[in-house]
């Protein structure tokens, strides 16, 4: 009975937290860095959820709370750093999976809210969040959610705030993790940044003599397929341009499209025609 009501208090401790979590997100997403007077007579009820011994709900909805202070603060978001910024890159390679989505989620917004002061965090972010990528069991149901947000992350940094690290490195291996499809919030970002590359005709995307074609091709497929996207989002229009413009090649289009499994063409076909 004891370990019951323990139970019991620890699940309504984590709903309260998740309540105050979701209260201050409403307030940074309307007075974004006005509403940071007020959230100092708070921070350092913030910032003991971050202590490593306490319990990793804690660190979750701490982590949440200090992601809005980047996403809605912006550059402002620095006078906070000595807080949030260790911790943050310490919890990408939590062994729980909310509180690396968490963390990753924080990396991917510190990239592309946090401006060119965060560049070099940014780049110190990339080799933690590949370890979770390629973790042989990230792609495991229970660790999708937080590795899609990772390569969500990765995406921002390279999109936003590249300047201290090697795209052209990381472009390659980027491209090796996709299709992402599991996290609908975050999938735009990722499909948004693929057509950035393609719309731009990178070398490192399309290949020699476009010789990836067929494999892009069935990024988006496979995209379409797992309705990763919604069929009215802007980014699904850019990724249809894309295979309308491949259609205006014949012969190359059929390349790719015979490449595809049944069911990818037949959502193509759905995308396409809808």
């Amino acid at each position: 009975v004891v370990e019951e009501q323990l139970l019991d208090e620890d699940d309504e401790d984590v709903y309260v937290l998740s309540k105050v979590a979701d209260i201050t997100h409403a307030l940074f997403a309307a007075y974004g860095q006005h509403f940071f007077p007020f959230f100092d007579a708070l921070l350092p009820h913030f910032v003991k959820l971050l202590d490593s011994n306490r319990p990793w709900p804690d660190h979750q909805w701490g982590l949440c709370i200090f992601d809005d202070v980047i996403e809605f603060g912006g550059p402002a978001c620095d006078k906070y750093t000595e807080h949030f910024l260790q911790p943050l890159l310490g919890f990408v390679t939590d062994k729980q999976g909310e509180v690396r989505q968490a963390a990753a989620y924080g990396c991917g917004v510190l990239g592309q809210f946090g401006g060119p002061g965060f560049a070099t965090v940014c780049a110190q972010a990339i080799p933690l969040l590949v370890q979770v990528i390629q973790n042989p069991e990230s792609r495991n149901e229970v660790n999708l959610n937080p590795t899609e947000n990772a390569i969500a992350a990765v995406t921002k940094i390279l999109k936003y705030n590249s300047s201290a690290i090697n795209r052209d490195e990381v472009i390659p291996v980027w491209l090796s993790w996709l299709p992402v499809w599991e996290d609908t919030d975050e999938a735009p970002h990722v499909y948004g940044y693929l057509c950035d590359l393609i719309d731009s005709n990178h070398p490192l995307v399309l290949g020699p003599n476009n010789s990836n074609l067929p494999q892009l091709m069935a990024i988006l497929a496979e995209a379409f397929k797992r309705e990763a996207v919604e069929k009215e989002a802007e980014v699904t229009k850019r990724m249809l341009n894309i295979v309308q413009q491949l259609q205006a090649n014949p012969e190359m289009f059929e390349a790719c499209v015979s490449q595809l499994s049944q069911e990818q063409q037949l959502a193509l076909h759905s995308y396409l025609t809808t």
